[in-house]
C-alpha cells in the first residue's frame, strides 16, 4: 500500500467511524480488576475513543515537519501520562470532554490549513493537548485497584507512541508529494472533533 493510499484509507475510515458513540470503555464499561485488564484498557482506549485516536494521529502528522519529531511525540505521551495521574489524584477539570473535542478540532485545523509550527510552539501545544486527553482518559480507571492502575498507563503509553510514530512516518512520506493529502486528513480529523463536540453539546441542550 502506497503512502497516498494509506492516507486516503485512513481519512475514509475516520469519516465512517465518526458517527458511532465514541465509546471510551474497553472492558464494556466495567472497571479493570487485574493487570491484564488494566493493560488491555490502556492499549484500547486511544483506539476505540476516536477523538483520542484522531488527536494522536494529528500529533504524529504535525511532528513530522520537524527533524526531531519523535521528541515532540515523547512530550505528548509524557504529558498525557501526567494528565492521567492528575485525574487519579483527584484533580477536577470542568468540561474536560468539551476541551478534548476542541483540541481535536484545533489540531485538525492546523493540519488542514497547512500552518507551520515551530518546535517550541508545537511542544507547548502537544503538552497541553496531551495533558487534557490524559485527564479525560483517566476517568475510566479512576477508583480501580493498584494493579490495574499500574498496568493502564503502560498500555496507554505503548499504544499512543506506536500510533503517533506510525502517523509521523506516513506523514513524512506524504510530505514528499502533494501536501493536499495531509490537509485532507487534517480536515477529517477536525470533522471528528466537531462530531464529538456536537454529541457533547446536543444532549445537554
Amino acid at each position: 500500500m502506497t503512502a497516498k493510499t494509506f492516507g486516503l484509507v485512513a481519512l475514509s475510515a475516520a469519516s465512517l467511524l465518526a458517527g458511532p458513540a465514541f465509546a471510551h470503555h474497553v472492558m464494556g464499561g466495567k472497571m479493570p480488576v487485574s493487570f491484564v485488564d488494566g493493560l488491555l484498557s490502556g492499549l484500547g482506549h486511544p483506539v476505540i475513543g476516536l477523538d483520542h485516536f484522531a488527536a494522536v494521529v494529528a500529533v504524529g502528522c504535525l511532528a513530522a515537519a520537524h527533524p526531531k519529531g519523535w521528541g515532540l511525540v515523547v512530550g505528548f505521551v509524557v504529558a498525557m501520562m501526567a494528565g492521567v495521574g492528575a485525574h487519579l489524584q483527584g484533580a477536577s477539570v470542568p468540561g474536560a470532554e468539551l476541551i478534548v473535542a476542541g483540541s481535536v478540532i484545533g489540531l485538525g485545523a492546523i493540519m488542514a490549513t497547512h500552518r507551520q509550527l515551530s518546535a517550541a510552539v508545537a511542544l507547548v501545544l502537544f503538552v497541553a493537548v496531551g495533558w487534557v486527553h490524559g485527564y479525560a482518559l483517566g476517568e475510566s480507571i479512576f477508583g480501580a485497584e493498584q494493579t490495574p492502575l499500574v498496568a493502564y498507563p503502560v498500555g496507554l503509553a505503548v499504544i499512543q507512541s506506536a500510533i503517533a510514530l506510525a502517523a509521523m512516518r506516513v506523514a513524512q512520506l506524504l510530505m514528499q508529494g502533494d501536501a493536499l493529502r495531509l490537509r485532507l486528513i487534517g480536515a477529517g480529523i477536525a470533522g471528528i472533533g466537531i462530531a464529538v463536540l456536537v454529541q457533547q453539546v446536543v444532549p445537554a441542550a
